[in-house]
């Protein structure tokens, strides 16, 4: 990325002219009124009222940073990808970190899943995995996100954000029970970005240079140690420094102390998928440990600060769709959604060149695509060919796909996710309370009834309860308990 050197010289315009007073702006004589013909004035005011675009409708409250991705474990078993292929190979990267729930202007020490947003500049393209600090998420299809998401933002009549609405979705979509016992655990609010796992959260397809296919799932593991805020530090904090996870890992940056996570991934040869006793495409479960051992594999270290927040962490985009070969999607109903919607929300919202931006394109490898024109075109294409087939000498398919085909079988229509052995909507959940200590279950008890207390009716509240004692009798029990101490 060129830097544009502001230091010396005199002030200018846009256009490059030089600029003779930017203190006083011109009128009709001395105190008369201004006049149309001052095109400092207008272009600094005109373009001071389109200084923002679109705020992510998920995802707006952000941090980000570049950093390196280094190659510690040989997985070239288990996919092709070239950025993958040795032992200490080096790609850079650019991590967002985010909340998901509130605005641009909203407080980073909040109770809200965090965005994991990687994009790897590999030779073969960009791979972005987009996915978030915990390994499961509150539905399980695509279909159902608009809804959830209008839980957790402003209320159309209050205009603000409603216990009513949230517990009234989460009690009537039980499959939300797993990922809500997570987000009022004590890892419901990170003390800072550096402190938090993160993970892929869906399930991507590996496939190594034989065609063999291979189910998988990325952790990422903090280096620095978990370390979270109880619900009290965190409602201080983000009153006293409403910035205090961005500050954390700029500092940190800055001072040299460089955020490290060490890669792991789970991989499931493609024969186990169908009798796996958890679907294994179902973003709200995790596969147990002991099923599939995490294999360590890589190191992702930020060390270089954004020099621009909007340009860079403002304007950079990231799609789920962005595969390189030997990595690909999964039938996961939620990543197929998001296959489309994130690039959509990027087009609509930075435009439809936004992959054009330094932060976004290619930078070990070049786009050599047909796209052309639209905003903020940069005319790089010069007077090359803008259609394919051509006989000009311009890029052909490979006739390789990047990935492998998955096989679909019966008819067309409005499915449910097949159901596994022990599929159902609590199990997990019940494992995860248990696998807590006292301490634990007693906060994350605390957690959730001081928020469903806030609901106006009974019945919204008793179903919210119902769900957890679905996932452990204890666990409801005490809920309950403390369900109706607080309200009365």
């Amino acid at each position: 990325m060129t830097v544009q050197d502001e230091t010396t010289g005199p002030m200018t315009t846009e256009a490059g002219a030089p600029v003779a007073d930017n203190q006083n702006s011109e009128t009709a004589g001395v105190g008369g009124p201004g006049l149309i013909q001052d095109q400092l004035l207008l272009e600094k005011l005109a373009h001071f009222n389109r200084e923002r675009i679109p705020e992510r409708i998920v995802h707006a409250r952000g941090a980000g940073a570049y950093g390196t991705f280094t190659v510690t474990g040989d997985v070239t078993p288990y996919t092709r990808a070239k950025f993958l292929s040795e032992i200490g190979k080096e790609t850079e990267v650019f991590l967002r970190f985010s909340t998901v729930a509130g605005n641009l202007g909203a407080a980073d020490a909040v109770r809200d899943p965090r965005g994991f947003a990687l994009k790897f500049y590999t030779e073969e393209g960009n791979y972005d995995l987009v996915g978030n600090n915990t390994p499961v998420f509150f539905i399980k299809d695509a279909i159902k996100f608009p809804d959830f998401i209008h839980t957790q933002k402003r209320d159309p009549y209050t205009g603000s954000q409603e216990a009513d609405n949230v517990w009234d979705f989460w009690g009537l979509s039980p499959e939300t029970t797993h990922q809500v016992t997570w987000l009022f655990g004590d890892r419901g609010i990170p003390a800072s970005y550096r402190h938090m796992d993160g993970f892929g959260s869906h399930t991507f397809q590996w496939t190594n240079e034989q065609g063999e296919v291979f189910w998988v799932k990325y952790h990422f593991k903090t280096d620095q140690g978990i370390k979270n805020l109880t619900a009290a530090e965190a409602e201080e904090l983000a009153g006293k420094d409403p910035d205090s996870h961005q500050r954390d890992l700029r500092e940190a940056i800055e001072r040299g102390e460089y955020p490290s996570w060490t890669v792991q991934v789970q991989v499931m040869p493609a024969k186990d998928a169908a009798t796996y006793r958890f679907n294994p495409f179902d973003l709200t479960k995790v596969w147990p440990h002991e099923d599939y051992p995490p294999i360590e594999f890589g190191k992702l270290e930020l060390n270089r600060n954004p020099r621009n927040i909007f340009a860079e962490v403002e304007q950079s985009v990231f799609s789920p769709h962005h595969f390189v070969p030997g990595i690909g999607p999964s039938p996961d109903k939620m990543l197929q959604g998001r296959l489309f919607a994130y690039g959509d929300a990027h087009r609509y919202r930075v435009g439809i060149n936004a992959d054009l931006l330094p932060v976004n394109e290619p930078k070990a490898a070049q786009a050599r695509s047909y796209g052309r024109d639209g905003v903020m075109y940069d005319g790089r294409h010069g007077g090359a060919k803008n259609y394919e087939p051509n006989s000009f000498g311009g890029p052909a398919q490979t006739g390789r796909p990047l990935w492998e085909p998955t096989a679909v079988s019966g008819v067309t229509g409005d499915h449910e996710a097949p159901s596994h052995a022990e599929d159902d909507d609590f199990v997990q959940a019940g494992n995860l309370y248990r696998l807590m200590s006292e301490g634990e279950k007693q906060r994350l008890v605390d957690n959730l009834a001081g928020n469903i207390a806030g609901v106006s009716r009974d019945d919204i509240a008793q179903r919210a309860i119902e769900n957890f004692r679905k996932a452990d009798d204890d666990f409801g029990k005490r809920l309950e308990a403390a369900v109706q101490a607080l309200r009365g």
